[in-house]
């Protein structure tokens, strides 16, 4: 029986992709902020793990004047199931970046579980951790066929928050909502990587920036690798509450176009908190749509 929890190590996945892996597709979800100057297939066809197949964020999603805007089930079911996946298959999602370990990864994490699939994991430090365990890699495209697959997605409304309800929220204080961006671009001090938007914060938003869930570790050539593998369970409840964030209480995550919000959904999710929404327009939304009092610490 294929065991596999929400946080992979490397050496375990590769251990499933040498008995199960009829059972397993791994995926590559790699995604940069567009100010980078690289996109995730770039990266994928430099290098990946043999054998898994490109998640692109920007694709799967629906017609929005918003980025990757959640697809609907029609559109998720066909992209997944191209992607060989079926409702019966295990996903293990990694990301490939440079600076963070975690970054667009729990986004796809937290898309199939919107979606109805609660069999999916996340590989603990990425990339960067399965080349540090001296494991395969491949470039290119797969030469391995990918069958395609029926997958029947069943949308759950309430991973999602909308415009409205984060505006409603703002009087009522129904849920809490906490920020994954930089402290600077919450505080309005540092610029946001795309030009029609300027930093700050919803009101009432509470800052944990996203890298605050990975800790450092040393590499197997004896450098400091930052921002590496994620946190364990204590010390990210510690945070959680450090910030004034009560875990209990209901809790949505917000960032800049909603994908590094889905690192602190995760990160609840590894807490026991498996309920955590998050407000998909993001900032980005959030800056078009409000007026200039409804935005705080933003230099309009």
């Amino acid at each position: 029986m294929l065991r596999l929890g929400t946080l992979v190590s490397a050496k375990h996945l590769a251990e499933c992709l040498k008995t199960q892996a009829n059972k397993l597709r791994v995926v590559d979800a790699t995604w940069f902020l567009p100010n980078y100057g690289r996109t995730g297939i770039q990266n994928y066809m430099e290098c990946h793990i043999p054998g898994a197949v490109f998640f692109d964020i920007e694709a799967c999603t629906r017609p929005s004047p918003y980025e990757h805007m959640l697809p609907s089930e029609e559109v998720f079911s066909e992209y997944v199931g191209n992607l060989g996946i079926d409702n019966e298959t295990h996903v293990v999602v990694y990301n490939d970046h440079p600076d963070f370990a975690l970054f667009s990864a729990p986004r796809v994490w937290w898309t199939f579980r919107a979606f109805g699939h609660s069999t999916v994991s996340v590989l603990d430090g990425g990339l960067r951790m399965w080349r540090d365990a001296n494991l395969d890699l491949a470039k290119g495209h797969e030469t391995v066929p990918v069958p395609k697959l029926n997958f029947n997605a069943k949308f759950n409304e309430s991973f999602v928050k909308s415009f409205e309800d984060v505006m409603k929220n703002i009087n009522e204080k129904q849920f809490q909502v906490v920020d994954a961006r930089p402290a600077g671009r919450f505080d309005g001090t540092s610029p946001e990587p795309r030009a029609d938007c300027k930093p700050g914060h919803i009101p009432g938003t509470t800052s944990i920036p996203f890298p605050s869930v990975m800790t450092s570790y040393t590499g197997p050539d004896g450098q400091e690798v930052k921002h590496g593998a994620v946190k364990d369970r204590r010390t990210l409840e510690k945070m959680f509450d450090g910030a004034g964030v009560d875990l209990s209480r209901s809790l949505t995550a917000s960032c800049g176009s909603g994908v590094s919000a889905c690192v602190l959904a995760f990160a609840a999710h590894l807490c026991g908190k498996e309920d955590v929404s998050v407000y998909d327009g993001a900032w980005v939304e959030w800056y078009k749509r409000s007026r200039p009092d409804q935005r705080e610490n933003c230099p309009d």
